[in-house]
């Protein structure tokens, strides 16, 4: 039986086609930094803090992250110019596509024919160039892909090096011989009264997205503290009178990365259905001998019977449960008309009880065939890039609330001049529907209005950004007793329709 062709699309359910955004004017009456100083504002991170979003870096995602659009608040209380390494593109960089052309961000488009949903680049993008400006100006640090480790070292400006990130490089002040932390804690020193700080996903998000299959890229606890303490005392050290706010890191679950492939009800396409339906009628024909025979067994109790019965394998294939090789079943063999044995695969089809999620990354996979062709279940040995067990998902979870300690009691060792923002907190009401904004809800999806991330199911879009910016300022007016006014996150761009 050959690998089968799969073209997965997304069942996203709710689209509101045509609906519009009241946008309320929001009065700014008596605005003031109260014990904190916003004259400058610096901002250090990853890519939540860029403005990645969609799957790649682009100018209207830099100009709706949160650290600009808490900047432009911060300007009513006296904060200045925020200056952003501008990547100028519209569509930004993606991939590269067929002979080399280069794709552009992720939309949302529907099938013409089905009217299926599914994500896909918008078409030309265009590759990321060195930054014009004044770099010693800049006030956004943030940059796609870095972790803790390489935001502390100078090898991410150095293209020879396999840890370079030409996003870093683009505006670092001495590409191979700066470092990130260091450019931000330098124009912090330059006259900076207020940073933001937001690193540590990437220090296991990459594990994850990986199906957990690189335990070398995933940092070690006591690696993380130590860099966490190097990078943060380096802003603190920078100026000893700035004050800033620390992010945290969200949960696997809340990521519609993890959640848009259903492993228990893939819909298949009608022209791969024959094929695969005469090979899994061979299987469970197979299957229902060997248990008919272990049933009409005299000499076999009924819990020794039970724990030879072999499942047989849906023909579902409007909610097909992908197959899975489970090295648990038992033995089973079954004679041949020829003389010979049939010994039947150890494969079964996923239940809910396997508690297993599939990063998008697995669409190109489930297209050669694994995990609906019998000959390639999902197997930890082929497969292990492309899913995660309920353990591994434990062992992101238990990481995830380790390194969110560090953090947590980063903040509480530097108390008077640190804020912990809880975005873990937050995003974990927005996955139980508690969040909204006059009425319109934030939601834990990829699907508009209303959805929260981006087309990529990482990053959030630019509306969760405002969401997660009036978090930072209601924090930062409780804290230092500011009056830093809120935003109305439905004035901001959430996914566009599908296309």
């Amino acid at each position: 039986m050959k690998n089968y062709k799969y073209y997965f699309s997304l069942a996203l359910l709710g689209f509101l086609i045509g609906c519009q955004y009241e946008f309320p004017e929001v009065a700014i009456e008596n605005p003031n930094p109260g014990e904190a100083d916003f004259s400058k504002m610096v901002a250090v991170g990853n890519s939540l803090t860029a403005g990645y979003m969609d799957g790649a870096l682009y100018s209207r995602g830099q100009q709706n992250s949160y650290a600009s659009i808490l900047a432009e608040q911060m300007k009513f209380a006296g904060g200045g110019e925020f200056n952003i390494p501008e990547i100028n593109s519209e569509n930004g960089f993606y991939a590269l596509g067929p002979n080399n052309t280069v794709l552009g961000r992720l939309i949302l488009t529907a099938n013409p024919t089905t009217g299926a949903v599914s994500p896909a680049p918008i078409g030309q993008g265009e590759i990321p160039t060195p930054y014009i400006g004044n770099k010693e100006e800049l006030n956004n640090f943030g940059v796609p892909g870095v972790t803790l480790g390489t935001a502390l070292i100078p090898e991410i400006g150095n293209p020879a090096n396999p840890l370079f990130n030409p996003l870093y490089a683009r505006f670092a002040s001495n590409p191979g011989t700066s470092t990130l932390i260091g450019d931000a804690a330098a124009a912090l020193a330059d006259g900076g009264t207020f940073f933001s700080f937001w690193l540590g996903n990437n220090d296991v998000l990459g594990y994850a997205t990986g199906g957990a299959s690189n335990p070398t890229i995933l940092t070690a606890d006591d690696a993380f503290q130590a860099r966490l303490n190097a990078a943060l005392g380096a802003m603190l050290n920078a100026n000893p009178e700035a004050k800033g706010v620390i992010m945290n890191i969200p949960a696997l679950d809340v990521l519609p990365h993890f959640n848009l492939i259903n492993p228990l009800a893939l819909q298949l396409p009608a022209a791969i259905r024959p094929e695969l339906e005469a090979g899994l009628t061979q299987l469970n024909t197979a299957i229902n001998g060997w248990n008919m025979g272990v049933n009409a067994d005299p000499n076999l109790s009924d819990q020794v019977k039970a724990s030879l019965i072999r499942p047989t394998l849906s023909a579902d294939f409007d909610a097909y449960a992908l197959l899975i090789l489970d090295p648990s079943l038992s033995d089973a063999a079954v004679p041949l008309p020829n003389g010979e044995t049939f010994t039947i695969p150890k494969i079964r089809n996923i239940t809910e009880e396997d508690n297993i999620k599939l990063p998008l990354a697995a669409q190109a996979a489930i297209g050669q065939g694994m995990g609906i062709s019998p000959l390639s279940p999902l197997n930890e040995v082929q497969f292990d890039a492309f899913y995660l067990t309920e353990s591994e998902q434990d062992e992101i979870q238990n990481k995830i609330n380790t390194f969110n300690g560090y953090i947590s009691a980063a903040a509480n060792a530097n108390s008077e001049r640190l804020l912990l923002v809880d975005v873990h907190a937050f995003l974990n009401q927005v996955i139980q529907g508690g969040i909204s904004h006059a009425n319109i809800g934030l939601t834990a999806s990829i699907a508009p209005p209303n959805g929260a991330f981006s087309v990529d199911g990482i990053h959030p879009n630019a509306r969760a950004h405002a969401f997660i910016t009036n978090l930072i300022i209601e924090g930062i007016n409780e804290k230092w007793g500011s009056n830093l006014h809120k935003v109305n996150p439905n004035a901001y761009p959430g996914n566009d329709l599908p296309r």
